[in-house]
């Protein structure tokens, strides 16, 4: 007896894979928000409810959605490559991370110290500010995603398009463990000064903020990085 070929998908369910994706990477549909509704996304796009079911499925078997019952679908990934990092990497030790965040970080200072633009010295010094309101409001999830955002800044300001994709892939890794080692409270005696890193960008020494990125614990409580 032959064996049925399983079905192919659709061409239709093809292109709105393409449009839900564009929202994500474009970062409309920002990492850990909800995604709309059903009902929503086949009046959105036009399309039938199996296509968006269809597609939606096959975003979250990449890894870019979790399909939450009884809660909605979040984005939890902005490529197929972070997907697989965030579930490849959710039970790594978290001192492993640590070592591997220390390694890239001094790599793209050093580079973004010798490549730095007017520009990426305007958007460096507006991120350090925004990191340090975040630190000053004591809202902890804020200052995580200034944090995140200034390292961010500094990779782009490397010039290196590799370096930074593999950065923006592990970004999803990294915020989660900033997340649980920072907590819900932030305390005057866990801050770390980021200004000295950003000085040596804009000076140009490479060597220096190579040794002020590497020189930063992971996150802000001194010993928190063990597994448990």
């Amino acid at each position: 007896m032959p064996l049925t070929p399983s079905p192919r998908r659709s061409a239709l369910a093809d292109q709105v894979i393409a449009q839900l994706r564009a929202q994500i990477t474009s970062g409309e549909w920002p990492v850990g928000e909800r995604i709309p509704t059903e009902p929503e996304l086949v009046e959105q796009l036009g399309v039938a409810r199996n296509t968006v079911r269809e597609a939606v499925r096959a975003l979250a078997h990449n890894g870019l959605l979790d399909i939450r019952q009884g809660s909605g679908t979040y984005v939890v990934a902005t490529s197929e490559l972070a997907g697989v990092m965030n579930r490849r990497f959710a039970d790594a030790d978290p001192r492993h991370v640590a070592e591997l965040r220390s390694a890239l970080e001094a790599e793209a200072a050093r580079r973004a110290a010798e490549r730095r633009t007017e520009a990426d010295i305007k958007q460096l010094d507006a991120a350090l500010v925004r990191r340090e309101q975040a630190w000053e409001s004591g809202a902890a999830a804020a200052f995580v995603e200034a944090d995140a955002t200034l390292h961010m800044a500094i990779v782009a300001a490397s010039h290196n398009e590799v370096l930074a994709e593999l950065y923006a892939d592990l970004g999803g890794v990294l915020r989660e463990f900033l997340r649980a080692d920072v907590g819900e409270e932030l305390r005057p005696e866990w801050h770390m000064d980021h200004s000295r890193l950003v000085d040596a960008i804009r000076d140009g020494d490479g060597d220096r903020a190579a040794a002020e990125a590497s020189s930063h614990p992971y996150g802000c409580r001194p010993g928190r990085l063990r597994r448990g």
